[in-house]
C-alpha cells in the first residue's frame, strides 16, 4: 500500500514556529493577535489564510508571506518537534513493505529541511509539496503530484492529514483519507469532511500495517 502523510499536524507539531511566524508577520501590519487564536494557520495554504482570515488582498497577502518566512526560515523552521511514536510507526510501515510519502501544503524545500533536521527523510521515498510562489498549493494539486510521481493505483492510497484539506483532497484524487485527532483539527471537522477513518493516536496508525 501506499501512505501519504500530512507533515504539520500529522507528522510535527509546528505550533509554535507557525504561530510565531504568522505573529511577526501580522505585526508587520500593525495587528497583534493571541497565539490561540493563530492555530488555524496550521495546514491551509497560507496566502489563502491570510485572506480567509484578515481580508487581506492578494497583494498584501503576498507581502505577509514574505514577512511569515523572514522569521520562518531562520527560527519558526525548526520551532517544532516531531509527536511521540511516529519514528516507531514510520519504521514499521516501511519494515511492512509500504511506500510512504509526504503530501504537504507546506513548500517542498521548507519541507525537506524539516524531515532531514528531525531525521524522519529515511522513511519517505518522494516528498510532494507546493512551490516557494505557492502554485498549485491546494492539497488536490498536492496529492495529485505525488500519485503521478509515485504511479501508485488510487486504490492502493492512504492519505492520513490531520484537517479537512487533507480529507477534501483525498476524495478530489478518489483516495481513501485517515484523520487523525491529535493534530489541529478535531472529529466534527473530520467527520463533516467524510474521512474513512478516524485515528485517536498516532498508534492507531499502524491498523494499516
Amino acid at each position: 500500500m501506499y501512505i501519504f502523510f500530512d507533515l504539520d499536524g500529522t507528522l510535527t507539531d509546528p505550533g509554535l514556529g507557525i504561530t510565531n511566524s504568522v505573529m511577526y508577520a501580522l505585526a508587520k501590519f500593525n495587528i497583534y493577535e493571541e497565539r490561540e487564536n493563530l492555530y488555524k494557520f496550521i495546514g491551509p495554504p497560507l496566502l489563502d489564510s491570510f485572506e480567509e482570515f484578515y481580508g487581506f488582498s492578494r497583494e498584501d497577502s503576498l507581502k505577509a508571506l514574505k514577512y511569515y518566512r523572514e522569521y520562518f526560515g531562520e527560527k519558526g523552521l525548526f520551532e517544532n518537534e516531531v509527536y511521540d511514536g511516529i519514528p516507531c510507526v514510520l519504521e514499521e510501515l516501511q519494515g511492512a513493505g509500504h511506500h510512504l510519502l509526504v503530501a504537504t501544503s507546506k513548500p517542498t524545500f521548507y519541507s525537506e529541511k524539516i524531515l532531514n533536521h528531525f531525521g524522519l527523510d529515511k522513511y519517505f521515498e518522494y516528498v510532494s509539496g507546493c512551490s516557494m510562489d505557492e502554485k498549485n498549493s491546494t492539497k488536490a494539486d498536492i496529492i495529485r503530484t505525488a500519485l503521478d510521481v509515485s504511479k501508485a493505483d488510487a486504490s492502493d492510497v492512504l492519505m492520513i492529514g490531520d484537517r479537512k484539506h487533507d480529507i477534501i483532497g483525498a476524495k478530489a484524487n478518489g483516495i481513501r483519507s485517515a484523520g487523525v485527532l491529535y493534530g489541529y483539527g478535531d472529529r466534527i471537522e473530520l467527520e463533516t469532511a467524510e474521512a474513512d477513518y478516524i485515528l485517536e493516536t498516532v498508534n492507531d496508525i499502524l491498523k494499516f500495517k
